[in-house]
């Protein structure tokens, strides 16, 4: 039985006041000449960003569109859960649960709505349709905060596979990116039964491998690929250490700098590989589209301990999956298909020409096709 209650997005003036008050008040550290991104986020760049999110960036414009699409609330396993559900005018559409990532919200799969639950009016095909659901993380924007410990993969895995039977799907099909690309998995493993196949994106846990004695199961090049991407990840990863081991630490300066927030997630959002010229920069009403939503929630430290609740699933390789498994990489992705063999069963691979990390808004339509494409070859014929 069904216990969602309808959603609607209706944050107080006073707390935009707040918020541009806190931005026109920013402290702002110094910076040394000359160094770029190379010390972390550039001054120049997000003192011009905050300039425009305090006086020309329009949250009310944002939070219209969100309205836009049916929201609700449930709980499940005792935690606030909020998520979109659209349904498709297809009665024969497959039900999908979508999942982000960090540092983002459901925000970044508006655009992936129309195409994939109404194919037929955006110049596609009927027969691809889905029913969409879109949850957003526990601890995350307005599924946060977490009041517990223990919401990590497996934990939120379990939570969707509930969700899914409460909305009275019995088969459907998981999509993700980022986070989304290890949760979606994960729902394969505890709901095998009713799981039809797995697409991902920017696969998280494929770059290096969990255990040093998987080096040898790979071939020269993967090998070499893998050791680039340690030496990658060695120079970048300080953002997640910070957050898998001391997230409170952490949760005390984003709750009180709008600023401060800003330049952490922005971390990710810009700095994660502006050298490649091929990824598609994400726009910037987005970006503090998602911010915005962390702050006027406060979960920006709440969403930080998911990588220390998620830390289950570090350092040690995950079960295999039996489900059918997608993998699309863009510009900037560093999977291996080898090691994403070694725990999932590996249907579709896909290389694309742009796009990037956020490929829900960097490369929507390479996106939607690929989506469509792997999910023709598991659908229920």
């Amino acid at each position: 039985m069904s216990t969602e209650t309808p959603f609607r997005i209706d944050i107080p003036q006073t707390e935009l006041d707040d918020l541009r008050d806190r931005l026109a008040r920013t402290r702002w550290p110094d910076e040394l000449p000359g160094v770029g991104w190379s010390y972390g986020v550039n001054k120049d760049h997000l003192v011009e960003l905050v300039e425009h999110w305090s006086t020309g960036y329009d949250w009310r414009e944002h939070e219209a569109r969100l309205n836009k699409v049916p929201q609700f609330t449930t709980t499940i396993d005792g935690q606030n859960i909020h998520f979109l559900h659209v349904r498709s005018p297809e009665p024969d559409a497959t039900p999908l649960i979508i999942t982000h990532g960090w540092p983002s919200t459901v925000y970044d799969f508006l655009d992936l709505i129309g195409p994939l639950t109404d194919p037929r009016s955006h110049g596609g095909d009927p027969a691809d349709a889905f029913h969409v659901v879109i949850p957003s993380l526990p601890g995350f924007a307005f599924s946060g905060p977490t009041r517990e410990t223990g919401w990590g993969v497996t934990r939120v895995a379990r939570a969707w596979a509930e969700l899914m039977r409460r909305l009275g799907y019995r088969r459907y099909g998981a999509q993700g990116g980022d986070w989304g690309s290890v949760v979606s998995p994960e729902i394969g493993r505890v709901d095998s039964e009713r799981v039809i196949g797995i697409h991902v994106n920017a696969l998280a846990n494929a770059a290096t491998p969990a255990d040093p004695g998987m080096l040898d199961t790979l071939s020269e090049a993967e090998r070499e690929q893998a050791e680039q991407n340690e030496m990658w990840w060695y120079g970048r990863s300080g953002y997640a250490t910070q957050m898998g081991t001391r997230p409170q630490t952490l949760a005390y300066a984003l709750n009180d700098s709008p600023a401060g927030q800003l330049a952490w997630n922005l971390e990710w959002f810009v700095d994660w590989d502006p050298s490649r010229t091929e990824q598609i920069s994400v726009d910037r009403d987005t970006i503090l589209t998602n911010v915005t939503i962390f702050w006027l929630t406060a979960t920006a430290g709440s969403a930080a301990r998911f990588y220390l609740e998620a830390g289950e699933t570090w350092g040690r390789p995950p079960e295999r999956s039996p489900v059918p498994t997608g993998v699309a990489n863009f510009p900037g992705d560093r999977a291996i298909r080898g090691l994403a063999e070694s725990s999932n069963t590996i249907t579709h691979w896909s290389h694309h020409p742009r796009g990037g990390h956020f490929a829900s808004l960097q490369a929507p339509d390479l996106l939607i096709s690929d989506i469509r494409h792997f999910f023709r070859t598991v659908r229920p014929r």
